[in-house]
């Protein structure tokens, strides 16, 4: 039986290490019979080591989505090697360490505007950077962090993720005339590169212990990698500016 993604030929970044979301969602992937392209910044020679841990070999680009030079020649490059794409995952985020952890009266703009360039503009820089390899449609799949909240020690990560829930629905309004999907995935707290990047990011975590109504596991990102598949295949044809949540159920819970 061929997988859901049979043919598909999908650029996945934000691959850093074995425990991101964006690695099981490659390596589930492949398995599913796509094509991966992946891209990375700062350290393309750090994803190529994880990328040898995928199923089958695949190309890694260096990327940095506020580098308009970068953006111009990304979709050349992705087309030697692929021809085209079906997919885009975007699992990009980043703020200064004085917009975490409890400093969100005293961040100066220049923090917070680094947050919004990198974390939510970016998913509509990178997409127009690659919508000339998308002629017959597609899916755009990015990750969230449920801004409908103020979380513990997040701060202005979650204004810059309530910007990208936004700009997901602006992006789902203009290309859907061009049958190009755009999704998010809401996944829970897990224990990678970023979430160790936020100063207490333990009392963040803990809330799951005590409100998710499934079991709440940090080390597994393969259920929030599913998720993203999921919505990079032909399964939800008519689903788009969409928030799947992947997080045990925490989201409908009030207390």
């Amino acid at each position: 039986m061929s997988g859901i993604l049979e043919g598909k030929r999908v650029l996945i970044t934000g691959v850093l290490t074995e425990a991101s979301i964006a690695f099981h969602t490659a390596k589930l992937a492949q398995e599913q019979g796509a094509e991966v392209i992946l891209t990375a910044f700062p350290r393309p020679t750090l994803t190529e080591r994880i990328a040898r841990k995928l199923p089958e070999p695949t190309k890694v680009i260096e990327l940095d989505v506020t580098n308009d030079e970068h953006l111009n020649r990304l979709a050349d490059v992705v087309g030697e090697e692929l021809g085209g794409l079906d997919g885009v995952v975007h699992s990009i985020g980043f703020a200064p360490q004085d917009a975490l952890g409890g400093n969100f009266l005293n961040t100066p703009f220049e923090s917070v505007a680094t947050a919004m360039h990198v974390s939510a503009y970016s998913l509509k820089s990178l997409t127009m950077a690659c919508l000339p390899l998308m002629q017959n449609g597609g899916s755009v799949v990015g990750l969230t962090f449920d801004a409908q909240f103020a979380w513990p020690q997040y701060d202005w990560m979650g204004p810059a993720k309530a910007a990208l829930e936004a700009t997901s629905r602006y992006m789902a309004r203009d290309l859907g005339k061009q049958n190009i999907r755009c999704n998010l995935v809401s996944a829970g707290p897990l224990g990678s590169m970023a979430a160790k990047s936020i100063p207490g990011f333990s009392e963040l975590a803990s809330v799951w212990d005590n409100r998710s109504p499934l079991e709440w596991d940090l080390k597994d990102p393969e259920p929030a990698g599913r998720g993203v598949v999921a919505l990079l295949s032909d399964w939800f044809p008519k689903t788009t500016g969409e928030i799947i949540h992947v997080d045990g159920g925490l989201h409908a819970i009030g207390a």
